[in-house]
C-alpha cells in the first residue's frame, strides 16, 4: 500500500511544472509592465527582485486622466494544459484585490482572467484554467471559459476603481 501512495505521490509531483520560480538570480527580462499610461493614465508600477529573491510588483494607482490600471505580462514559452490544470501561485499580497489574466496565445487581444483577494500574508493561490472567463478593455466577452489546449501568457493587474499604492511579491508560479 505504501508503494502506491509514494507512486501517486511522485506522479503528482511530476506533474507539477513550474511558470516561473523566483530566487536572487532570477531573469525578469520576459516580464513587462503595462500601465494605464497607453491610454493616457498617470498610474506607474515596477517589477524587482527583493533582497528574498521574491518578485515585487508594486505602484500607485491613478485615476487621473481616466486612469487605473498597472500589470505586468510574463510570456513564455508554450505549455500544454488539460481541461482540470490549476494554476498555483505562492505570494504576499498587501490585503487588496488582484486579477490573474492568462492568454494561450500572447497575440490574441482578450485574455482569460479570474479575481484573487490577498490578505498580507504568505498564501497559495490556485486557480482553475476552466473557471478563468475572457475579457477586454473590462467587459466580459460572450465566449466560453478558459478550454484551450496550451498556455503562453501570464499576468498580474491591479485595477480597483481607486487611487492606492500595492505591492504584491511572488514566490513561485507552478502549472498543476
Amino acid at each position: 500500500m505504501n508503494f502506491y501512495i509514494g507512486i501517486l505521490i511522485l506522479l503528482n509531483t511530476m506533474c507539477n511544472r513550474t511558470i516561473f520560480n523566483f530566487n536572487s538570480n532570477s531573469d525578469l527580462k520576459d516580464w513587462e509592465i503595462v500601465n494605464d499610461v497607453v491610454m493616457g493614465g498617470k498610474s506607474f508600477s515596477d517589477f524587482t527582485l527583493n533582497s528574498d529573491g521574491n518578485g515585487v510588483f508594486s505602484g500607485k494607482i491613478s485615476l487621473e486622466n481616466n486612469g487605473g490600471f498597472s500589470s505586468v505580462h510574463f510570456q513564455f514559452k508554450k505549455m500544454e494544459v488539460h481541461s482540470e490544470s490549476k494554476i498555483v501561485i505562492k505570494l504576499k499580497g498587501d490585503g487588496k484585490k488582484y486579477q490573474l489574466r492568462v492568454k494561450s496565445n500572447s497575440k490574441t487581444y482578450y485574455s482569460y482572467i479570474t479575481y484573487f483577494s490577498t490578505n498580507g500574508e504568505w498564501q497559495e493561490i490556485v486557480i482553475s484554467l476552466k473557471d478563468m472567463y475572457p475579457q477586454f478593455r473590462g467587459k466580459k466577452m460572450d465566449q466560453p471559459n478558459f478550454s484551450h489546449p496550451h498556455l503562453e501568457q501570464l499576468s498580474f493587474l491591479i485595477a480597483n476603481k481607486k487611487s492606492e499604492n500595492f505591492i504584491l511579491l511572488i514566490d513561485k508560479i507552478e502549472l498543476l
